[in-house]
């Protein structure tokens, strides 16, 4: 039976490959770019959380396709998978920060569960390094190095700064967006299993047929017993005269 390895990005934004048990899918991993580690959780291999994004994609797809030729079961994310994004990084050309963002995309389209949208999101709205707060910054730079260039050329610097205040704008509008992402799919699924509890309940309140059969039955008994051997309910007896 093939080992299976399973390659995934964690919530720190390292990429990890776990099952890697014996030598030679160590060694793959390892030729591949990954470092290994072993320690009391056991041997797993990690890519450093500095590691570029779009590189990340990239060790993680030929560590995939190597372990796979040598016969092993792979399980790899489409957010790590270069065979399976779309457009590719590299047909964009020249503009790497587009590609970055384009993978980012790719990532939150691929994700299969509110930790792994989370990750990707996490990418554009970070404060510090996230792709929002880069745009805003270029934005502003620009209108300042217009201004530096060209004091008269003071309506172009404006709307580069005006672009880089609905930035500005759209980070404020999102800055609680993280804790709300946490949430996401936690109110259905509670409403489903309250759902779940009434159902069982209501079953186990509910008359089973043999008990509604059993009264029907007892009903009818007693209205036969109230007969007269004739089949007609006795009459009142006539008071004397």
């Amino acid at each position: 039976m093939p080992t299976s390895i399973t390659i995934t990005s964690e919530f720190s934004g390292s990429v990890v490959a776990k099952g890697a048990t014996d030598d030679l899918s160590a060694q793959l991993l390892r030729h591949a770019g990954f470092k290994q580690i072993d320690d009391w959780h056991g041997r797993r291999h990690r890519l450093p959380t500095t590691t570029p994004l779009a590189e990340q994609v990239a060790i993680a797809s030929h560590a995939a396709e190597m372990l796979r030729a040598a016969r092993y079961d792979i399980t790899l994310p489409p957010s790590l998978d270069t065979a399976r994004m779309s457009p590719p990084a590299h047909a964009l050309g020249s503009y790497a920060a587009g590609a970055e963002i384009l993978s980012i995309t790719d990532q939150i389209r691929a994700a299969e569960d509110v930790a792994s949208l989370q990750r990707a999101v996490g990418h554009l709205l970070h404060p510090e390094h996230g792709a929002l707060e880069r745009v805003r910054e270029a934005l502003e730079a620009a209108g300042e190095q217009v201004n530096d260039l060209d004091d008269d050329a003071y309506a172009l610097a404006d709307r580069f700064g005006f672009a880089s205040e609905f930035v500005s704008s759209a980070q404020s509008e999102l800055v609680d967006s993280e804790a709300e992402l946490r949430r996401v799919g936690a109110a259905s699924t509670s409403y489903s299993a309250a759902r779940t509890v009434r159902d069982y309940r209501g079953a186990a309140l509910a008359t089973s047929p043999a008990a509604n059969q059993a009264k029907v039955s007892s009903a009818s008994g007693s209205q036969t017993a109230s007969l007269t051997p004739t089949g007609h309910p006795p009459r009142a007896a006539t008071p004397r005269r």
